[in-house]
């Protein structure tokens, strides 16, 4: 049986990268909180 976990590096980033969460709020809410790091 194949396992469930596939990593792909492209795919991870087009979900969850900068520029995923640069279309929601994400990035202003984290920049107005303060956040050292805005992204993973």
């Amino acid at each position: 049986m194949k396992r469930t976990y596939q990593p792909n590096n492209r795919k991870r980033a087009k979900k969850h990268g900068f520029f995923a969460r640069k279309i929601t709020n994400i990035l202003n809410n984290r920049r107005r909180k303060g956040r050292k790091k805005l992204c993973n």
